[in-house]
């Protein structure tokens, strides 16, 4: 009887693990189909969210990522979420924080403002007991949302954070010098020519146009940045297997959704503005992203978290500032 009890007691401890497990699936699979829903909807209405804050006339040539209360920026799908919100709240800050950090600070979210979700990703290790009893440790992924509210929807905040809501600093001309040292220091071979920018994983090369034949400097480095993050996904680098790229449209617009993130952030990072008009190729897959959005509702996640890898790849090929300080 003892034996039978403590079986049934397992038993039970297991159907309501595995009740958890599904409750946690579940949320994670609504916090998925929530965000692609919105997006979604701004590539139906022809708007691609993640370059939107950049014709923002609030902005007034100011770029920067989304930042967390503490100055830290944001990474990967948040961005783009907390770029959507900018514009189309009209925000002027960059900086966002929770309830409970604005209360931390003396400050208070207003009466009736209502917040903008941004998600955290990680791993948790659960041990389960497996049909023969024994006892295995698994890693689980999972998704949890939480709510900020940008700097404007908080008041009593402390002066060291009110210079984000007031000073609106231009663009400084050494900003396109800088875009340049960090290019060049990735080791990629550019080569200029033609009338096309692309990469070529077999020579291994980033084909680019004259930037003289570039609306203005600043599309030509987001171009660049485009071709850099295809240039990062070859084999001997992050691996992002390109070998589909030319045979299978859904990959290819996959992979070109990832550039298109990733030239956003390394644009975000390098302070250099382009201007809102697409490049010619990219009108043409709109439809496609529509098609793999609505497919997979994880797509825009895994293409923000591989954009973010690609930059975060390129931001570590860079001089160490001890060594730029040696050099100079």
């Amino acid at each position: 009887m003892t034996d039978r009890g403590g079986r049934g007691l397992r038993s039970e401890e297991k159907k309501m693990r595995q009740e958890r497990w599904k409750s946690d699936q579940e949320t994670r699979v609504d916090i998925y189909s929530k965000i692609t829903d919105r997006i979604i909807a701004s590539l139906e209405e022809g708007v691609r969210p993640w370059v939107q804050p950049w014709s923002a006339g609030h902005m007034e040539g100011r770029i920067t990522r989304p930042l967390r209360h503490n100055g830290e920026p944001y990474s990967g799908i948040n961005v783009l979420l907390l770029w959507s919100e900018t514009v189309s709240r009209g925000f002027r800050s960059p900086t966002w924080m929770t309830f409970r950090q604005a209360a931390e600070l003396g400050a208070h979210v207003r009466k009736g403002e209502t917040g903008s979700t941004v998600v955290y990703a990680n791993r948790v290790s659960r041990t389960e007991t497996a049909d023969n009893g024994d006892e295995v440790a698994r890693e689980i992924p999972f998704l949890k949302a939480y709510t900020v509210f940008n700097l404007e929807q908080i008041d009593d905040l402390p002066d060291g954070y009110l210079p984000s809501l007031t000073e609106n600093p231009k663009m400084d001309v050494n900003r396109i010098a800088k875009a340049d040292a960090f290019f060049a220091a990735t080791g990629a071979v550019v080569r200029h020519g033609g009338n096309k920018a692309f990469f070529a994983p077999g020579l291994d090369i980033i084909q680019m146009p004259p930037i003289e034949t570039f609306r203005d400097v600043e599309s030509y480095y987001a171009t660049l940045g485009h071709e850099h993050i295809h240039w990062v996904g070859a084999k001997h680098r992050l691996d992002r297997d390109l070998s589909r790229y030319s045979k299978d449209k859904s990959e290819r617009a996959r992979e070109e959704l990832i550039a298109e993130l990733g030239s956003c952030f390394l644009c975000a990072d390098l302070g250099v503005v382009p201007e809102l008009e697409p490049r010619p190729d990219h009108a043409s897959y709109l439809q496609s992203w529509l098609r793999v959005l609505a497919d997979d509702r994880k797509a825009i996640f895994q293409a923000a978290a591989h954009a973010q890898r690609a930059v975060n790849y390129l931001h570590g090929l860079q001089p160490l500032v001890s060594e730029e300080s040696e050099a100079a």
